[in-house]
């Protein structure tokens, strides 16, 4: 659904030029750049791991100056670094008057947007001061307690923050976590070294340039972006592969990290004018969940299996359907043709079914003439077992002078106790009817109703597959947003054309079952 019921003014192309100018003069930053600004179009914090000389610093500050209001801070963190440093320098002016305050302005409690790098070597005392600051908003200075304008800090390290440091609860605030690798591509690294130094801020004309009042008016509208049956299929799925790999990759999240991430899905769709999310949004997730570099790699290949693997919701659940074709199925050849091989037997007083045979036993020497017993009963049961037995006459009793046992393949050897005999005789039961074989004299009234039940089956399947056609019509012209790679967005649709593909081949299966449904006379 597109942004037309709301009363804001359509933002993507907007979004669209505000990243072209932040791109300019940088390369191979064009990701990491995009999700930046959602994020902070989001208000939310983001960490940039990577070794020095990445454009992490340069990244901050041109996302800064897209907006009109940037006041800026920046520090570089380590472990001799002070308070004064961070929130700013103790007023002299205010101690003589036997109050302890501190001069802020400038510092990172007045700042709109702040960069800290090596955020993780800085000392326990301004980590605290950072944690407050970020989870509440507020900054505490002397006995007053204020609001500071903050709309999004960017940290940055070479390094995640060691388990045994404590510092998971400050991490856990930085939503949004980015890799920041050196230039892969030899073409932009020539370009790199051939270009003057970049410049660390852009000028964005009026228009595009974002203003304070509308920020804090997107930032209401976001909540009311719908989270998508699909996008909540997805997240449930990465959910519960993460819970699986949580003490093996130390990937566990929080509730208020998943809160956050689902924030940052629904801003995508909304600065895609969009009010309900979609697959491509989904993949941002892939930015948010993982927590060292050991487990980076492994959790955005969980993300992006989990949006390859959803399709569209169709009104109808296929687990049904295909439990309901296989129970159709079952009942097709149950009563319409012969499961098991079906034999020739007889049956005795004893009202217990026998095959009949006659054995034929050579004699040893030319002189001897052959025996034949005529006659003999074998136990239908025995066939599936490999138990010796004697054979019976055809009043019951048994033939001691006659031994046998089934190969398990369903031929039975025979052994006569007679040294003037070769010992043995092989006889093989004779089948009326293969397994398979379909039955001569079926109630066509069964037969009706069978067919009508697949019939049936089929068009719930073509009504479902209709209905992801036409969704798929309409997501594919909602599918872009500038915050996902173009060559990553494929992945969204990867899944839906495997749902299509997938009910194709159910519809083909109705189709061979109803086939099977056919009288041969019809």
């Amino acid at each position: 659904m597109l942004l037309q019921s709301m009363s804001i003014k359509a933002l993507k192309p907007r979004i669209k030029a505000i990243l072209e100018k932040l791109n300019e003069g940088i390369h191979e930053r064009d990701e990491v750049l995009a999700v930046s600004l959602l994020s902070a179009l989001a208000g939310h914090n983001s960490f940039l791991l990577g070794p020095p000389g990445t454009a992490k610093s340069l990244i901050s500050k041109r996302i800064s100056s897209a907006f009109k209001e940037h006041q800026y801070f920046e520090c570089l963190m380590n472990k001799f670094t002070t308070p004064e440093e961070v929130v700013g320098p103790v007023s002299i002016k205010a101690l003589k008057e036997d109050k302890y305050t501190r001069k802020t302005e400038s510092y990172l409690p007045t700042a709109d947007f702040a960069f800290l790098d090596e955020i993780w070597k800085s000392s326990p005392a301004i980590l605290n001061t950072l944690l407050t600051l970020i989870n509440e908003k507020t900054f505490k200075n002397g006995n007053k307690t204020s609001k500071v304008p903050l709309k999004a800090l960017i940290s940055a390290s070479n390094e995640t923050p060691n388990n045994d440091q404590g510092l998971e609860a400050l991490f856990d605030r930085f939503s949004v976590r980015l890799y920041v690798p050196p230039m892969i591509e030899a073409q932009n690294f020539n370009a790199l070294l051939q270009s003057a130094p970049t410049a660390s801020s852009v000028d964005l004309d009026n228009e595009l340039s974002i203003g304070n009042e509308e920020w804090q008016q997107w930032q209401q509208a976001i909540h009311d972006v719908i989270l998508s049956e699909e996008t909540l299929s997805i997240i449930k799925i990465i959910r519960t592969e993460l819970a699986k790999q949580s003490e093996q990759r130390s990937t566990y999240v929080s509730d208020r990290r998943w809160q956050r991430a689902a924030l940052l899905i629904k801003a995508s769709a909304f600065f895609s004018d969009r009010t309900v999310t979609n697959h491509t949004d989904a993949l941002l997730l892939r930015h948010c969940l993982w927590t060292t570099n050991d487990n980076r790699e492994a959790v955005m290949a969980i993300v992006e299996e989990a949006v390859r693997n959803i399709g569209f919701s169709s009104g109808v659940s296929l687990a049904e359907l295909d439990l309901e074709k296989e129970d159709l199925e079952k009942e097709i050849q149950r009563d319409l043709f012969y499961t098991n091989d079906v034999y020739k037997i007889v049956n005795l007083e004893d009202d217990e079914e026998y095959f009949e045979t006659n054995a034929v036993f050579k004699g040893i020497y030319t002189h001897y003439d052959s025996k034949t017993f005529k006659n003999i009963f074998i136990k239908a049961s025995l066939i599936k077992t490999t138990e010796e037995f004697y054979p019976v006459d055809e009043s019951g009793n048994k033939i001691a002078r006659i031994q046998g046992c089934f190969d398990g393949q369903g031929s039975c050897k025979l052994k006569c106790n007679n040294s003037r005999y070769h010992k043995s005789f092989t006889f093989t039961p004779e089948i009326l009817f293969h397994k398979g074989d379909k039955k001569e004299e079926v109630n066509d009234r069964l037969i009706n109703a069978l067919a009508k039940a697949i019939q049936t089956l089929k068009n719930k399947l073509e009504t479902a597959l209709g209905t992801i056609k036409a969704k798929l019509v309409s997501y594919q012209q909602a599918l872009h947003t500038q915050f996902v790679p173009e060559q990553i967005q494929s992945i969204a649709t990867e899944g839906i054309q495997q749902q299509i593909e997938d009910l194709k081949l159910r519809i083909q299966d109705c189709n061979r079952l109803r086939g099977l449904c056919k009288q041969d006379n019809a």
